[in-house]
């Protein structure tokens, strides 16, 4: 018997004719473990009032029971719960429901999920039983007992990456990188027929001894994490494609495993693989659903910015250089194929994204690869605790009268340039708005009885009411918002970004028509709250009265209000200000949420930032002011810094030439430096050809070439025109792109002269008339004044 802890690595289920058998792999301080978990049935519930017709369609069917639980549906009628031998069973049971009319609940849930979020086990797991035999190095428990723990796992974890040909399949190369134990690991795999020097090379005569060598090292060095870039659909995709071609096995998983492929999409060119006792993790997926955001996300571009490194070979003509060093220099072939995989090894290390994906899933219940899936994460910690309460979950996630909920309060601006301009922000708004309103599914389905006296409940929004005492959402985010501040304390950051980005996904997810918990009433009470929260906030600043300081909202946004203190000397009167603003106002919120509804306020305002100096634009061709848009100095340890938002400074739809260039005229207008010469020498200069390597426009396709019929954008234009190059352009391709006399050609097949009026029209001008409308200017204005000079 052995009783032990491990972090749960990959999960899956299959049908026997025993029942459902769930099959969990970890890693643990000793090495891979695999739990078998036989004999499970699957279960979902049905109302009582249609028990009856489902029996008769069951009638002639084995392999199911059902038997009343303690639970109710949201609408307050009991169930029951309908067992099956196999989970293919129950599928096509709820789909026979479905046809009658019936409503199975929780119908949807994978056994192997529903197992581990009923005994509230996230990633880490204690597990108590006795090991067979070792088989291929792995133990494996039958019949564990499994309870959640505190376990924290040092993953064993491989960089891959692949070199092949620029056309079929054709592949060069693989190599790995790894660091594990005080000990690294650097390997390529490459084709020759001659020798390859360097102690880090295996030389293969063919594809086949390539793969075979590198399953070999696979299974010896049996990683339990597989990092690389764009490595599931194309590292991974790629390699299975030359075992078909090859046919052998492609044997990733442990044991020997072949993985599982999934289409993502419609045109099948995104992936998931699932892999036994293994995960895949995708570099550029890890960082957005770890909420980071680049210009582009190639591995070129995200290593320059974060590690200050770049790889061998980068630029158009990358595939055409790497075919040259496979036939030519093989040696140069491993130095670059390497050095991928230790720029992906590196921006992980960096990032410390294996520590924030281990953070994520003992928050959520969620895979480790499982990207974005805040539905699922808040089912995994919701669900187990509803049905304690006595509930079992609606179907809003089934709804065809979907109701969308109002946005975020974005108010209407006062354009112009200001001095020192306050922002106040509300930390973590849609969080505390759902923990001091008691926004909860279960305390509104509580809330909505006939029989409960008024001053238990708190009013929402479209009929609304939610209970005070029984709900589990409030306090959910409660014990989310304290482990965030303990993980602040701690100066643990991976943990305190996850549990952010969870928390801020909870708004997200109950307005979601995906969400099973989908009510219209549950997100409005949330995002209408909010507008009423900022609008009576923005109220309660201009009534307030500060020593010789007037008080004037110039914009809200969502959770922030930009307060004018007008008469303000400098900076130290304005932090002055802000925090006697903050505390003023929190003291009124709490006040007053404990007068009107007798709840305990967890809004909490801060004074997050003073612009010394500050621009609110107004819509372009027009008087009245934007919105989300805006521009200031801060003062940033000493020094003045400009900050950009929504501007074309930051918006990579706008070339390299407007974004440089309202850069240093902001400087100059905010900081009082002369300007107007600087706009002469900068038209001067694109008219000279002295920028041209600013003029690059960038955009994504969003759908395929064919599919833009009508209006055809100018980066489709330039795709079709590198298509006669032998260049092609697939669904989510950045197009790069140069406006010339003869409209626009892709980078590196320029053949037109270069319209640089196009540029002086479409990106100098509107950049700089959003600041120089404010001084009675304009680029022409100041360019044609020069010209009448001459």
């Amino acid at each position: 018997m052995i009783d032990q802890q491990g972090f749960i690595i990959s999960r899956h289920w299959r049908d026997t004719r025993q029942g459902v058998e769930l099959e969990y792999w970890l890693s643990t301080d000793t090495g891979p473990v695999q739990l078998l978990v036989p004999f499970q049935q699957a279960v979902f519930f049905l109302a009582s009032s249609q028990i009856e017709c489902a029996q008769q369609l069951l009638a002639n069917d084995v392999g199911w029971r059902c038997e009343e639980r303690p639970l109710k549906t949201f609408t307050h009628e009991s169930v029951q719960a309908f067992y099956f031998q196999q989970q293919k069973q129950l599928r096509q049971t709820e789909t026979r429901f479905q046809q009658v009319g019936l409503e199975p609940f929780e119908a949807d849930i994978k056994p192997s999920d529903r197992y581990l979020m009923e005994r509230f086990i996230r990633g880490s797991v204690r597990y108590r039983g006795q090991p067979d035999t070792r088989r291929r190095g792995v133990v494996q428990v039958q019949s564990p007992d499994m309870v959640t723990a505190d376990y924290l796992p040092c993953f064993k974890v491989v960089s891959l990456d692949i070199e092949t040909a620029m056309k079929g399949i054709n592949l060069y190369s693989i190599a790995v990188f790894a660091e594990y134990g005080g000990e690294c690991v650097s390997k390529v795999f490459i084709r020759s027929v001659e020798p390859v020097a360097g102690d880090d090379v295996v030389v293969c005569k063919d594809e086949r001894a390539l793969l075979l060598a590198f399953f070999d090292w696979l299974a010896e060095y049996d990683p339990d994490v597989i990092i690389g870039w764009n490595v599931i659909n194309f590292d991974m995709w790629y390699l299975q494609k030359v075992c078909e071609k090859l046919q052998i096995p492609f044997r990733l998983g442990r044991q020997g495993d072949v993985p599982h492929w999934r289409a993502m999409d419609d045109e099948g060119e995104r992936r998931a693989l699932s892999i036994k006792g293994r995960v895949v993790l995708d570099g550029i997926e890890v960082l957005k659903a770890a909420a980071y955001s680049f210009e582009s996300f190639s591995l070129n571009a995200v290593a320059s910015e974060i590690l200050g490194d770049e790889k061998l070979i980068s630029g158009q003509d990358s595939g055409e250089q790497i075919t040259e060093l496979f036939l030519n220099d093989k040696r140069a072939l491993v130095d670059y194929n390497i050095k991928d995989c230790k720029l992906v090894w590196d921006i992980f290390d960096r990032l410390a994204l294996m520590d924030f994906l281990i953070a994520r899933t003992r928050l959520t219940g969620l895979p480790l690869d499982r990207i974005g899936g805040s539905v699922a994460s808040f089912d995994f910690r919701y669900l187990p605790l509803l049905h304690r309460q006595g509930f079992v979950a609606p179907n809003g996630h089934q709804r065809k009268d979907i109701e969308a909920s109002p946005g975020g309060f974005v108010m209407d601006s006062k354009p112009g340039i200001y001095d020192h301009v306050l922002v106040l922000d509300f930390k973590s708004l849609y969080p505390s708005i759902i923990r001091s309103f008691k926004i909860d599914p279960m305390g509104m389905a509580i809330g909505l009885q006939d029989d409960l006296e008024q001053s238990t409940l708190v009013p929402g929004f479209k009929g609304a009411w939610f209970s005070k005492s029984d709900n589990i959402l409030p306090a959910l985010i409660a014990e989310l918002w304290q482990s965030r501040d303990q993980a602040k304390a701690n100066d643990d950051q991976p943990l305190s970004h996850a549990i952010k980005i969870i928390m801020n996904s909870f708004y997200g997810v109950l307005g979601s028509a995906g969400c099973r918990f989908f009510d219209a009433r549950l997100a409005s009470s949330i995002t209408r709250r909010g507008h009423q929260i900022i609008q009576q906030t923005a109220t309660k600043i201009e009534q307030m009265s500060l020593k010789g300081i007037n008080c004037s909202v110039i914009y809200g946004d969502t959770d922030s209000v930009f307060v004018w203190v007008e008469g303000c000397r400098d900076h130290a009167q304005a932090l002055s200000t802000g925090k006697s603003l903050e505390l003023a106002l929190n003291r009124w919120w709490r006040e007053r949420l404990e007068k009107e509804y007798g709840i305990d306020s967890a809004l909490e305002l801060e004074f997050e930032t003073h612009y010394q100096r500050f621009l609110m634009p107004t819509v372009r061709g027009s008087d009245q002011g934007s919105k989300k848009r805006y521009a200031g100095v801060i003062d940033k340890h000493g020094e003045r810094e400009l900050v950009f938002k929504g501007l074309e400074n930051v918006r990579t739809d706008w070339t390299r030439l407007a974004r440089d260039f309202q850069m240093t005229l902001y400087q100059k207008v905010f900081f009082d430096e002369p300007y107007r010469d600087y706009i002469q020498e900068m038209v001067q200069a694109v008219r000279a050809g002295g920028h041209d390597q600013q003029l690059v426009y960038r955009k994504r396709l969003r759908r395929k070439l064919d599919e833009y019929q009508r209006n055809i954008p100018p980066h489709v234009q330039a795709a079709r025109k590198a298509a006669v190059h032998g260049v092609r352009y697939k669904r989510g391709s950045w197009v790069e792109y140069i406006m010339t006399v003869n409209g626009p050609e892709p980078v590196g097949y320029v053949s037109s002269l270069i319209d640089y009026q196009y540029y002086i029209d479409r990106q100098l001008a509107p950049v700089a008339d959003t600041i120089l409308y404010f001084l009675g200017e304009s680029l022409a204005s100041i360019t044609d004044q020069q010209l009448s000079m001459f």
